[in-house]
């Protein structure tokens, strides 16, 4: 088992008087940690896929929840999302029953976000959990070894799954995005037409890197501008997905609307094209490093909690930045080049404009960006 980077900070808020609830896909591993984090204790495991738990925990009476949880320190309630009134009854739960630790994890922001924010607030420690991150890959399997996977972890990426099923990886990621991936969107989501949120994905995979213009989305996928907006939207929530939107400040010539998309693992992303293919084949490895150093920052900034704020940069006479962070009105600005020997033109003008570091990232350094 890798150790999962959360491990520790949970383990941190046991016991202090709140709701655990830990959100994110589907099979990266929240109820391997929860019950791996529990495993010294003797507690409740209630699961929101069967039946009888969701009708008896979607209106509880607090007699009913006394005969549920008595003896109990520990409860957790997996699959919360598929609970109709969970924040209501994990509310009640927090504010009535003062000794036990709740802990929770939901694999879709539909459900769980809406129904559990405002019954909750000030009740609860929310955590993102995400596939296995480069910086727990290397703390677990060591640098060498590590690295020499980083070619096999742009085309396969992080699911647990993939890692502990070396040379079946083709076969765990097409069932991941397959069933995984679409069952808590088709389930919440509202969505009729499967067929056509593939479609979209397929463009999307494709445009990694670039610009996305939902216009032109509508028109490939035969919807209106405003589906595809809500299908993107969908897609975000259930952590398929994450965008980036151009930053401006007082530049005259700056893009200032657009927005990138990009997929939370480049496994998925790549089964959704159907092209597996070695480095060396490939046409979008430039695309792949890109997606690949962007998600694994976004893991990086929200489990050691940086609160940073991340976009891209363009003007119209096609100067361009892939990647800046703004920390407290501190940019930092990143290129990323997979070739350590590519050259790139530093843009001036940004860095003058707006005080900021710039820096290359490329396959020799990449480590400092992720650590």
């Amino acid at each position: 088992m890798i150790s999962r980077t959360l491990e520790d900070i949970i383990k941190e808020r046991i016991n202090k008087g709140k709701a655990i609830i830990v959100v994110g896909p589907r099979q990266v591993g929240k109820t391997t940690l929860v019950q791996h984090i529990l495993k010294e204790n003797e507690y409740l495991s209630l699961d929101g896929d069967i039946a009888t738990v969701r009708e008896l925990l979607s209106e509880p009476n607090l007699e009913d929840l006394k005969t549920l949880l008595k003896n109990y320190q520990y409860v957790f309630i997996d699959e919360a999302q598929r609970i109709q009134n969970i924040g209501i009854t994990l509310k009640i739960i927090v504010d009535n029953f003062k000794d036990i630790q709740l802990v929770v994890t939901g694999s879709s922001a539909f459900e769980l976000n809406s129904t559990i924010n405002e019954p909750l607030t000030g009740r609860k420690w929310e955590y993102k959990m995400y596939p296995i991150s480069w910086a727990e890959l290397e703390n677990s399997q060591g640098f060498l070894s590590s690295v020499q996977q980083l070619e096999i972890r742009l085309i396969y990426g992080f699911y647990p799954d993939v890692l502990n099923h070396p040379g079946n990886e083709m076969e765990v990621l097409n069932e991941l995005a397959g069933s995984y991936l679409y069952k808590d969107i088709l389930a919440f989501g509202g969505i009729r037409k499967p067929e056509v949120l593939e479609k979209l994905l397929r463009a999307l995979a494709f445009q990694v890197g670039s610009e996305v213009s939902y216009n032109e989305l509508s028109q490939l996928v035969g919807i209106d501008k405003n589906t595809v907006t809500n299908y993107i939207q969908l897609l975000e929530q259930s952590y398929v997905v994450f965008s980036l939107h151009s930053f401006s400040r007082n530049l005259r010539n700056e893009i200032k609307t657009n927005r990138k998309i990009y997929f939370y693992d480049n496994g998925i992303r790549n089964a959704i094209i159907q092209n597996f293919n070695p480095l060396e084949l490939r046409q979008d490895i430039g695309a792949l490093w890109e997606n690949f150093l962007i998600s694994e920052r976004l893991k990086f900034n929200n489990y050691s909690k940086r609160y940073v704020k991340g976009y891209f940069w363009r003007t119209f006479q096609q100067q361009e930045i892939d990647y800046l962070e703004d920390a407290n009105g501190k940019i930092n600005a990143f290129e990323f080049k997979w070739n350590p020997k590519a050259k790139t033109k530093i843009p001036e003008k940004f860095v003058e404009s707006y005080k900021a570091t710039f820096k290359i990232i490329n396959k020799d350094n990449f480590r400092d960006f992720l650590l």
